[in-house]
C-alpha cells in the first residue's frame, strides 16, 4: 500500500490555501477532491467579499483569522495580479434605534483590530453614497471584493509547482486509523493508501468525513446544518459604488439582504437565510418581492422588474435558526485517539477571507505534531 505524509480532503479555497502553505515546507502531499476540478461548491457560490472582521465575537477564530486573512489577501493580490478592489462597505442604520447597533459593531470591530472604521452621520453618508437610505452608517474602507477563482488558481499553481498530487474525481469512502497511519479509501477503482496526517477541508461534507474517521459528531457538536443563501442580480446600472449592508440579524443568522458589486460593477443582492435538509441550488422566483422590499430599505428607488434570479450557495453552519453563533472548528483530534487528523468544520463566512490565516494555523498544528 502506498504511503504519503499528508492528505488534504477538499479542494475549495481553504483546502487549496492549506495545500499551498504546507507544500512550502512538506513533501509527499495529496489533495483529494470529489469533483472534476477545484472550487465547485462553497468557494464558487458566495459574495466574493474580502471581509474586514467587524461582526465576529472578539477573540474567536473567525475574528482573528478574518483580520489576518484580509491583510494577507490584499498582499497576495497585489503581488500576483489577482483581480480585486478595495471598494469599502457601509453598514447603514435606517432609523435611530439601529444606530445603537452600529455603535456596538464599531466597538466590536475595534476590539477585533479592524483598521480605519468610522461612524458616519447622515450628511457624511450622503456625500459618499447619496443613493442610500441611512440616518447613520458604519464605514469600513478596507472591505473589498475579489475574483475567487483567480485566488484559487493562484493557490493551486503554488501547490502544483511544489509537487502536490491532485486527485480530482476522487471521493473518499474510507478513513480508518491504523497505528500511526490513516488508511484512506477512494471510491473510484476502490483505491487505498496510507497517510500520516489527514486534513479535513471537505466543506459541506466535513462532518461526514469526521464521522467516517470515527469521531462522534453528535457528541462533539460537529453535525452541520445546511444554510442556503439565494442571490438576485440587478439588471440596471448600480446606483451605489460600494457594498451596502443593513444592520445584522441577532446572532448573525444572516447579515440581511445586502448589496454587493462584482469586479465588473454588476449589483447583486443576497444572500438570504434558508435552512434546508438537502443540497439544492435553485433560486426560488417567489422570493423576488422579498428581496426587492429588503433591498429597498437600504437603497431607495430600485426597480423591481430589474431583479433577476442569480445563484444560490450553501453555508455549512454549526448552528441553526435562533441558536447561538459558533466559531470555526480547527481541531487536532489527538485527544480522540486520532493523532494526525485535523478537522476543519463549519468553515462558512468569512472562510474565503480567512483562508490564508486558516492555512497558517493548520501548518502550526502539523508543526506541533511533528514535534
Amino acid at each position: 500500500m502506498e504511503e504519503v505524509a499528508i492528505t488534504i480532503i477538499g479542494a475549495g479555497v481553504v483546502g487549496l490555501a492549506v495545500a499551498a502553505e504546507l507544500s512550502k515546507t512538506h513533501n509527499s502531499i495529496v489533495l483529494i477532491e470529489r469533483h472534476g476540478t477545484f472550487g465547485q461548491e462553497i468557494s464558487s457560490r458566495n459574495s466574493e467579499v474580502i471581509h474586514a472582521g467587524i461582526y465576529y465575537p472578539e477573540g474567536t477564530l473567525k475574528a482573528r483569522l478574518c483580520v489576518e486573512g484580509a491583510e494577507k489577501l490584499y498582499d497576495i493580490c497585489r503581488k500576483n495580479d489577482i483581480p480585486h478592489k478595495r471598494i469599502g462597505k457601509l453598514i447603514v442604520a435606517v432609523d435611530r434605534e439601529e444606530i445603537k447597533v452600529l455603535e456596538k459593531l464599531f466597538e466590536k470591530g475595534r476590539g477585533n483590530n479592524v483598521k480605519d472604521l468610522r461612524l458616519l452621520s447622515k450628511s457624511e453618508v450622503q456625500k459618499i453614497e447619496p443613493n442610500t437610505n441611512a440616518v447613520a452608517a458604519l464605514y469600513s474602507p478596507n472591505t473589498g471584493i475579489i475574483d475567487s477563482h483567480s485566488l484559487m488558481k493562484h493557490f493551486f499553481t503554488i501547490a502544483w509547482g511544489n509537487s502536490v498530487l491532485f486527485a480530482f474525481d476522487s471521493e473518499v469512502n474510507l478513513l480508518n486509523k491504523e497505528g500511526q497511519w490513516f488508511v484512506v479509501g477512494v471510491k473510484q477503482e476502490n483505491y487505498r493508501f496510507k497517510s500520516r496526517v489527514v486534513v479535513n477541508c471537505a466543506g459541506l461534507s466535513s462532518d461526514k468525513i469526521s464521522a467516517m474517521a470515527g469521531i462522534d459528531i453528535l457528541r462533539k457538536n460537529y453535525k452541520l446544518k445546511y444554510c442556503k443563501g439565494s442571490y438576485f442580480s440587478y439588471d440596471k446600472p448600480s446606483p451605489v459604488k460600494m457594498l451596502i449592508y443593513p444592520v445584522p440579524h441577532d446572532e448573525l443568522a444572516g447579515l440581511g439582504v445586502h448589496s454587493t458589486l462584482d469586479l465588473g460593477g454588476r449589483l447583486r443582492f443576497g444572500p438570504d437565510v434558508e435552512y434546508i435538509d438537502s443540497i439544492d441550488y435553485i433560486v426560488d422566483l417567489r422570493k423576488k418581492e422579498t428581496f426587492f422590499n429588503g433591498a429597498l430599505k437600504i437603497i431607495p428607488g430600485l426597480n423591481e422588474n430589474a431583479f433577476i434570479p442569480d445563484m444560490a450557495g450553501i453555508r455549512p453552519k454549526l448552528y441553526g435558526s435562533g441558536e447561538k453563533i459558533r466559531d470555526f472548528v480547527i481541531a487536532d483530534e489527538s485527544d480522540q485517539g486520532m493523532e494526525g487528523l485535523i478537522n476543519l468544520i463549519g468553515i462558512e463566512s468569512p472562510g474565503l477571507t480567512a483562508s490564508p490565516g486558516i492555512a497558517r494555523k493548520v501548518a502550526e498544528i502539523i508543526e506541533r505534531l511533528d514535534g
